[in-house]
C-alpha cells in the first residue's frame, strides 16, 4: 500500500456498488438488476470516489467491472438523473456532467489495468463506462449503444467523443454516437470495440481470468504502458520517443527489469513484484 493514500481511512462499505477484493484483483459490480444496472447520482459518486481510493492506495493490481444480472448497465436511470437534471439550474448541471467525466477519467488515469466484462446491454453510460476500461471482454449477447442523441443531447457525453474514434476510427464513432443505434457483439469485434468476444455466459469467467493474469504480472510495466498510451495519444512523434525513452530509463532501474534477468539466467519464472 502507498505510505501516501490518504489522510482519511479506507471506506469499508460502499453502498452503490459492490467491491471484492482478492489478491490484488479488485471487481466492481453494478448490483441493481432490476433495473438493468441504471447508474444513479449515488453510483457516479461511488465510482468516482472508488476509483480513487483503490489508484492512492496501490493495492489493487487489476480490476474487472461487472454488472449483476440480464445486463451490463443500460446507463443512467431516467427517473433518478433524466428527471432530477430537468429541475437544475446550469452551475448544478455543470457539476453532475463533470461528476460523470471524473469517472471516466478515473478509470483512464487508474495506475492498474481494468477489464470490463460486458453481458447483454451496455447503454448510454454504461458504453461509455465500458469504453474507457482497457479492455471489454464480452459474450455474444452483449450490445452497445451512445443513446445520448436520442434524449437530445451531444453524443460526446463522458469523454465518448475523445475516446471512441481513438477505438472504433472516425468513421464508425460518428455512426455510433450521431445515430445512437445498437452494434451488437459481432460487429462491436469486427470493428475493435470489443477485446475479446466470448462464449454464451463466459464473459464474467473470461474477465476475472484475464484481470488474474494482469494482477500475476509485471504490474509496474502495464501501469507504465496504459500511463504512455493515454498521455501520447495527443503528442507528436518527437515527444511520445523521448517520454518513452525517460519512461523505460526509469523502469530500468526497478526491481522487475533485474528479476527478468536473474530468471532468464536461472531459467526459472520471473517473480514479479511490481517494483
Amino acid at each position: 500500500m502507498s505510505p501516501f493514500s490518504s489522510s482519511a481511512s479506507r471506506t469499508e462499505e460502499w453502498r452503490h456498488v459492490r467491491l471484492a477484493l482478492d489478491d490484488g484483483v479488485a471487481t466492481v459490480t453494478l448490483a441493481r438488476p432490476a433495473k438493468l444496472n441504471a447508474l444513479t447520482f449515488g453510483a457516479y459518486a461511488d465510482l468516482r470516489d472508488l476509483l480513487a481510493e483503490l489508484s492512492r492506495e496501490r493495492a489493487v493490481r487489476a480490476l474487472v467491472l461487472a454488472g449483476e444480472g440480464r445486463g451490463f448497465c443500460s446507463g443512467g436511470d431516467v427517473d433518478d438523473i433524466i428527471g432530477a437534471t430537468l429541475a437544475m439550474d446550469t452551475a448544478e448541471l455543470l457539476d453532475f456532467n463533470r461528476m460523470t467525466g471524473q469517472v471516466v477519467r478515473a478509470l483512464r488515469e487508474a495506475p492498474f489495468p481494468v477489464v470490463a466484462a460486458v453481458h447483454g446491454v451496455a447503454a448510454g453510460a454504461g458504453a461509455v463506462l465500458a469504453l474507457a476500461a482497457d479492455f471489454r471482454v464480452a459474450d455474444p449477447s452483449a450490445r452497445f449503444a451512445f443513446l445520448f442523441t436520442k434524449v437530445g443531447l451531444s453524443g460526446g457525453d463522458m469523454g465518448a467523443a475523445y475516446l471512441l474514434p481513438r477505438v472504433v476510427g472516425l468513421g464508425h464513432a460518428t455512426r455510433l454516437l450521431m445515430l445512437g443505434e445498437p452494434v451488437r457483439a459481432p460487429e462491436a469485434e469486427r470493428i475493435g470495440l470489443i477485446s475479446e468476444l466470448t462464449e454464451e455466459g463466459a464473459a464474467d469467467a473470461r474477465a476475472a481470468a484475464l484481470a488474474r493474469r494482469l494482477a500475476d504480472g509485471p504490474a509496474l510495466a502495464y501501469a507504465q504502458t496504459k500511463a504512455l498510451l493515454t498521455a501520447e495519444l495527443d503528442m507528436p512523434l518527437a515527444a511520445s520517443v523521448e517520454l518513452d525513452a525517460a519512461t523505460q530509463a526509469l523502469l530500468m532501474n526497478g526491481e522487475d527489469y533485474a528479476e527478468f534477468h536473474a530468471a532468464f539466467t536461472e531459467k526459472r519464472p520471473p517473480k514479479w513484484q511490481g517494483r
